[in-house]
């Protein structure tokens, strides 16, 4: 097949061609820098799939301009598909395949790095050391042994993080539709976000962007937080009411934030803007806190995660061309 590839980075092709020629696939891939969205979405011309990431924007009017230009296949090299209009797909014909996993550790891993460089303030104090400032007044942190962690959302990344908490010595409390009976057997208690938000020293979301989840952080739930509790997402942006985490961390509610994802991400990560000046006013207050460690959307990246990723995606393009459908195919009716 011919897949035009959207939002390329260096990686992206580097991990793709190689996942291709082990693979021993003729598929020829067009990488394309820009962002997908209504408008560039005229650069797929020719091709019979079209290869998307998380901030690109596959709404119904993107989804038109593909289907009329042939696209029968939108596959998707991450978990995620909140960015795609799934009925219109459905409409036009168009199918639609995602990575469900891929190293769930890698995601884990990096939530727990958050944690340990929030707690003991190192990025601060690397900071510090550079410019000669060996004090380390204003560096307390805390024994991660005995504190009360809260995952919500335990699926695979969920559970990963969950067990490395465990392994900390920490009270992990759960929360999510369907429990893991081997979280449980390790000693998780499950129970509702609201019960768990006032035990928890630390809050850590793992949980699906859905109608359900969207702001699932906002001023009530930091109401209820434990005064002083830190928090860290590494699943979906939109999770967190921005607004009402910046007033949290204003009042001392939240102690300290980590994100390695941003509600209005879009037009920031995977971009290199260091000369320019940001635009996105709530974005740059919170980079004035010094309790906030923000990341780029960086958690996924390891070696382990892109292979994963860049051999799951050709696997659902082979497997159209073959069956007409991708192998892990999302769509209305999977998800009702």
């Amino acid at each position: 097949m011919h897949i035009a590839v959207f939002s390329t980075k260096p990686y992206d092709r580097s991990f793709l061609e190689a996942a291709n020629a082990r693979a021993g696939e003729p598929h020829a891939f067009r990488f394309l820098a820009p962002h997908l969205d209504a408008g560039t979405a005229v650069l797929a011309k020719g091709a019979e799939a079209v290869c998307a990431f998380v901030n690109d924007t596959a709404d119904a009017a993107a989804l038109e301009a593909l289907a009329g230009q042939g696209v029968k296949l939108l596959a998707l090299r991450s978990a995620g598909f909140n960015n795609v209009d799934l009925a219109a797909a459905k409409r036009l014909g168009i199918r639609v395949g995602r990575v469900p996993a891929y190293s769930p550790e890698s995601v884990a891993e990096h939530t727990v790095a958050m944690i340990l460089s929030l707690n003991r303030n190192i990025h601060r104090a690397h900071a510090r050391v550079r410019e000669g400032n060996f004090t380390l007044d204003g560096l307390l942190g805390f024994d991660l042994r005995g504190r009360t962690v809260a995952v919500i959302g335990t699926g695979r990344i969920g559970a990963a993080f969950a067990r490395l908490m465990r392994c900390f010595g920490c009270r992990v409390l759960a929360h999510d539709p369907n429990p893991d009976p081997e979280l449980r057997g390790m000693g998780v208690a499950y129970g509702s976000v609201e019960a768990l938000l006032p035990e928890a020293d630390i809050i850590s979301l793992h949980c699906p962007l859905t109608p359900g989840t969207h702001h699932l952080i906002n001023d009530a739930a930091v109401a209820r937080m434990k005064r002083g509790a830190m928090l860290v997402n590494t699943s979906r942006g939109a999770i967190v009411d921005t607004r009402a985490v910046i007033r949290g961390l204003k009042s001392g509610a939240i102690g300290h934030l980590g994100l390695d994802v941003y509600e209005e991400e879009g037009d920031l990560f995977f971009e290199d803007l260091s000369g320019q000046v940001l635009h996105d006013d709530v974005f740059a207050r919170l980079l004035t806190f010094p309790n906030v460690l923000i990341t780029a959307h960086q958690a996924f990246f390891t070696e382990e995660a892109l292979t994963a990723i860049a051999e799951v995606t050709l696997d659902n393009i082979s497997h159209f061309a073959a069956t007409g459908t991708p192998r892990h195919e999302v769509s209305v009716e999977k998800l009702a």
